[in-house]
C-alpha cells in the first residue's frame, strides 16, 4: 500500500463542558440544584445572587451580548450602571465580628447560652423527637421509684420491640438484672412489668396479642356493654376461629347469639394490635415542587417555583477589574471564573426553559386529570413529548425525573403522568393509571359481605369497553396493596 493524504468531511457531536454542564443541570433534584448552586457561589467570586431589592441589576448576565469576550469590554460592560456608585472602603456597618463571636473562641449569639468554657456551641442539638424507648423512660423518670425499681423497669423497656411487645421472658430479664441486684426475685420484675403495662400507649409490654388487647379494653372500654363478651372472646383464644370466619363455633362455645359477637367484634377492631407504633421518630419529607400549576379564569397555568429558581448575576464589582489589570495572572484569574459564571447562568436558565416547556406540555395533554381526577389521565409516552417539543428521548427523561409539579390535586412527580395504555373495545385507547383507579372505586363501592372477585371487576371493566385480563387486575390491585376479595370480606 501507498502512503497518502485524504480529505474528509463529516458531523459529529462534541460534548463540550458548556454541554456537559448543561446536562448535568438538568438531571438534578432540587435538592442536589441548590446545592450544585452554592457550591458554584462558594468557589466562583464572580457569580452571585441578585437580590429582590434591585430587580434592574437581577441576571444582568443574561442580558448582556453572549458574544462578547471576557476581557476589558467585558468589565466596561457589565459596569456601565456602576461607575457612580462609592467604592467598597467607603462602606460603613453597623456591626463587628466581635458583636456576634467572643475573641476566645465562644459565643455571644445565645442569651441562653452557658457563660462557662465547658459550652461548645457546635453539640449535637435534640430536634425534639424521640421513639418508644425515650418515650417510656421519661415516664419512668418523672415517678416516684426507688432505684431498683427504677433499674427493673430500664431492663423491661430495653425489651420491648418497637410495635411495643415485651421480647424476652421474666427469666431472661431477671437474670439480666441480677448482674447489679443479685436479690431480685420474678415477682419484683412481674410488678414492674403491670407498671409498665399502665404506661402511654395503652397496650404497651404485652406478651401476646390476646394480651394487648386486654389490656387496651381494661384501660379505655371499660364502660362498654361489649367488654364481657370481648374479654371472653380474647381470654378463650378464639382469634384464629374469627380468622378463618368460623361464626358460629365462636357463638357456641362462648354462649351469645350473632349480634352479642358482632358488637364485640367492633369493639376489637377499633383497638391497636401494634400500639408502639404510634410513637417514633417521623420525619416528614418534604418536597418542594419545581413547578405550580395553578387555574385561573383564562386557563392553566404553569410557572417556576420561585424559591428553587434563584437570580443569578455576575459580580459587577470584580468584573470591572478585567480593565484594570488586563494582563497578567490576576486579568487570567477573573476572566476563567467570568466565563465560568456566564456559563453556568446559561445552562442554569436553560434547565428552567426546558423544565417549563415540559411542564406545560405535560399539563395541557393531561388537563381532563387535573379537572375530574385519576380516573380522567391519558395514557402518555416520553416520546410524545419530545416529538412535540423538538427534544431528544432521553432529554424529556432527565427532566422529569425527580422533578416535582405542585397542583391543586396534590404533588405528583413528572413521571406520574406517564402510564402505558390499555386498549378499548372502541379501538381507543385507556391509561393503566385511570383503569387502577377505576379499580379502587370499584371496590370502595363495593358490598364488604360480597366483595368483588378479579373475575368479576375485570367483567365490569369489559361491560365499560376496558379490555383487561383479570391476572392485569390482579397485578394493579397487588400494587395498590389492596386485599384480595378474601381477605376483604367482612364479617359485620
Amino acid at each position: 500500500m501507498k502512503a497518502g493524504l485524504e480529505l474528509r468531511m463529516g458531523q459529529s457531536l462534541a460534548m463540550t463542558p458548556q454541554l456537559q454542564q448543561s446536562i448535568r443541570l438538568l438531571q438534578l433534584s432540587t435538592v442536589e440544584l441548590t446545592l450544585e448552586i452554592q457550591q458554584a457561589l462558594d468557589s466562583n467570586p464572580l457569580l452571585e445572587v441578585a437580590e429582590d431589592s434591585d430587580p434592574t441589576e437581577a441576571e444582568s448576565e443574561e442580558t448582556s451580548p453572549t458574544e462578547q469576550d471576557p476581557g476589558a469590554k467585558a468589565g466596561e460592560a457589565l459596569l456601565e450602571d456602576r461607575q457612580d456608585k462609592p467604592a467598597d472602603e467607603n462602606l460603613v456597618v453597623d456591626s463587628s465580628w466581635d458583636d456576634y463571636y467572643e475573641p476566645d473562641g465562644g459565643t455571644a449569639l445565645s442569651a441562653s447560652a452557658p457563660g462557662d468554657g465547658d459550652y461548645d456551641p457546635f453539640a449535637t442539638q435534640s430536634t425534639g423527637e424521640e421513639d418508644l424507648r425515650d418515650h417510656l423512660l421519661s415516664q419512668v423518670h418523672l415517678a416516684s421509684l426507688s432505684e431498683t425499681d427504677r433499674q427493673i423497669a430500664t431492663a423491661l423497656i430495653e425489651s420491648i420491640d418497637p410495635a411495643g411487645y415485651l421480647q424476652e421472658s421474666l427469666e431472661e430479664i431477671a437474670a439480666l438484672v441480677r448482674e447489679d441486684i443479685p436479690e431480685v426475685e420474678i415477682d419484683e420484675i412481674e410488678a414492674m412489668l403491670h407498671y409498665i403495662q399502665h404506661l402511654d400507649p395503652t397496650g404497651v409490654g404485652a406478651r401476646s396479642l390476646n394480651e394487648c388487647l386486654l389490656l387496651q379494653i381494661d384501660q379505655e372500654h371499660g364502660d362498654d356493654p361489649a367488654v364481657a363478651n370481648a374479654r371472653a372472646l380474647l381470654e378463650g383464644d378464639h382469634l384464629e376461629a374469627i380468622a378463618r370466619r368460623d361464626l358460629p363455633q365462636v357463638t357456641r362455645s362462648l354462649g351469645i347469639d350473632r349480634e352479642a359477637l358482632e358488637a364485640a367484634l367492633r369493639l376489637i377492631q377499633g383497638l391497636d394490635p401494634r400500639p408502639g407504633l404510634s410513637i417514633g421518630e417521623t420525619q416528614a419529607d418534604y418536597v418542594k415542587p419545581d413547578v405550580i400549576v395553578t387555574h385561573l379564569e383564562d386557563g392553566w397555568h404553569v410557572d417556576l417555583n420561585p424559591e428553587i429558581a434563584p437570580r443569578l448575576r455576575v459580580n459587577q464589582t470584580y468584573a470591572g477589574l478585567i480593565d484594570r489589570s488586563s494582563r497578567g495572572d490576576d486579568a487570567t484569574y477573573i476572566r476563567n471564573h467570568l466565563q465560568e459564571a456566564r456559563w453556568f447562568i446559561k445552562s442554569l436558565r436553560s434547565r428552567n426553559e426546558t423544565l417549563l416547556n415540559v411542564a406545560r406540555e405535560i399539563v395541557r395533554r393531561q388537563m381532563d386529570f387535573l379537572e375530574q381526577g385519576e380516573i380522567a389521565m391519558k395514557p402518555m409516552v416520553l416520546r410524545e413529548i419530545a416529538e412535540t417539543l423538538d427534544l431528544h428521548e432521553s432529554t424529556v427523561s432527565r427532566v422529569t425525573t425527580q422533578k416535582y409539579m405542585l397542583t391543586p390535586r396534590g404533588v405528583f412527580e413528572f413521571k406520574y403522568f406517564f402510564s402505558s395504555h390499555v386498549g378499548t373495545s372502541d379501538g381507543g385507547e385507556c391509561s393503566s393509571t385511570a383503569i387502577r383507579a377505576r379499580i379502587k372505586k370499584l371496590v370502595e363501592d363495593e358490598n364488604p359481605r360480597k366483595p368483588l372477585s378479579d373475575a368479576k371487576i375485570a367483567t365490569m371493566l369489559g361491560e365499560e369497553g376496558i379490555d383487561v385480563a383479570r391476572r392485569t387486575i390482579a397485578k394493579y390491585r397487588e400494587a395498590m396493596g389492596i386485599a384480595s376479595s378474601t381477605d376483604r370480606k367482612r364479617l359485620i
